[in-house]
């Protein structure tokens, strides 16, 4: 049982960690996040080339690096760190989950390889206006004719969906709520990019009218996947949580320590180190829940769903508080544009929300636990 990472995981932090200063800075997270697509197409396609990143857990059958969720959550970490714009975890994450964990073979062996490259960007469809995490808010249909499926309904809030080209909807059947392969081009799909309060994630709201798709797995057994998939997204968003909280945490203090008044540092003060040592606890204390998270989903063993929900409500509290707090400390300069303060507040209670706020991962654990 390994709860340190090893050398070479150290060293991929540290190759992503030098990248994404490269390439995510503060000045480009900005221009990214006011453009409609949220991306940029050179880094993409030089994250998938020169480091791999989109192929990290993908199965080596399927053109992917076949590494475990150890160090998806190394890079994941350091891309929370850097406010990456990216559909790197609609796609990679998300998408690449659901179709590892359908047990279809054919749609692994037809989409997973050019995700892996970097050349389709995918996504998952699950939501809808209603905002609900759980089956019984997916009210979307999906209706056979021969060897075809005709999806109808509305989805909310989806990463990255009016840029995928792979949108793989969870719609339900006769028997169940199932999944689908739609292309992102289908006839009769609109799809309308979203204002939200987090620029550096888009989302989007899919219309469907008699959209083709092609079925995923088996009829019937698409909520039992989604569940597997939504908690291996829960640790991965624990993990972008534990960077972007790092980063504010080391943001505040190292103002505390330049920042003067009344001829000190304001460091100096006992409300300014009763703050920082409460992010300190608090964001050591996210790194422990995400790093076990982690390599439960490693060693996909029957802690994840407990673990999956806990490391989500910790990880998102203290995320958000960090955030919090380091705009405090920096006082007046701390709420002005100009400052990346915010950037990370918005990135904090957008992620706050996604895939169930903390009081609904509570419930969730209480009911996994036997509460």
């Amino acid at each position: 049982m390994q709860f340190t990472f090893t050398e070479e995981q150290e060293q991929l932090r540290g190759f992503v960690r030098q990248f994404l200063e490269e390439k995510s800075s503060e000045a480009t997270v900005r221009e990214l996040m006011e453009t409609e697509s949220g991306y940029d197409t050179d880094v993409w396609s030089q994250m998938a080339e020169q480091l791999g990143l989109q192929s990290l857990m993908i199965p080596e059958a399927h053109g992917g690096q076949g590494y475990s969720w150890i160090e998806m959550v190394v890079v994941l970490e350091e891309m929370g760190r850097a406010l990456l714009c990216a559909p790197f975890f609609s796609t990679a994450v998300l998408a690449s989950s659901a179709l590892m964990l359908s047990g279809d073979d054919d749609a692994a062996g037809q989409y997973l390889p050019a995700m892996a490259s970097g050349a389709l960007i995918a996504t998952v469809a699950m939501t809808e206006p209603s905002g609900k995490w759980t089956e019984d808010g997916i009210a979307a249909t999906a209706e056979q004719s021969g060897d075809a499926w005709s999806l109808n309904g509305t989805k909310s809030y989806v990463l990255d969906g009016h840029i995928a080209g792979l949108i793989i909807v969870a719609a339900r059947t006769a028997a169940g709520v199932s999944l689908f392969a739609v292309d992102g081009d289908a006839d009769g799909l609109t799809r309308t990019a979203l204002s939200t309060m987090d620029q550096t994630r888009k989302q989007a709201s899919l219309e469907m009218n008699n959209v083709s798709g092609t079925l995923i797995g088996t009829d019937g057994e698409g909520w039992a996947v989604l569940e597997r998939v939504l908690d291996r997204a829960a640790v991965a968003l624990a993990a972008e949580q534990v960077g972007g909280a790092q980063m504010v945490l080391d943001m505040a203090v190292e103002y505390a320590k330049v920042r003067v008044q009344f001829g000190r540092p304001i460091g100096s003060f006992q409300a300014i180190k009763h703050k920082c040592a409460d992010m300190l606890l608090e964001v050591e204390s996210a790194k422990s829940a995400a790093y076990y998270a982690a390599w439960c989903a490693a060693e996909d063993n029957d802690e994840l769903p407990a673990m999956a929900s806990l490391a989500k409500s910790y990880c998102s509290e203290a995320y958000f508080h960090a955030t919090a707090e380091n705009i405090q400390i920096h006082g007046g300069i701390g709420f002005t544009w100009e400052h990346p303060a915010h950037l990370y507040f918005k990135r904090a209670k957008s992620s706050e929300l996604l895939f169930g706020d903390p009081t609904y991962h509570r419930e969730l654990l209480a009911d996994r636990i036997g509460i």
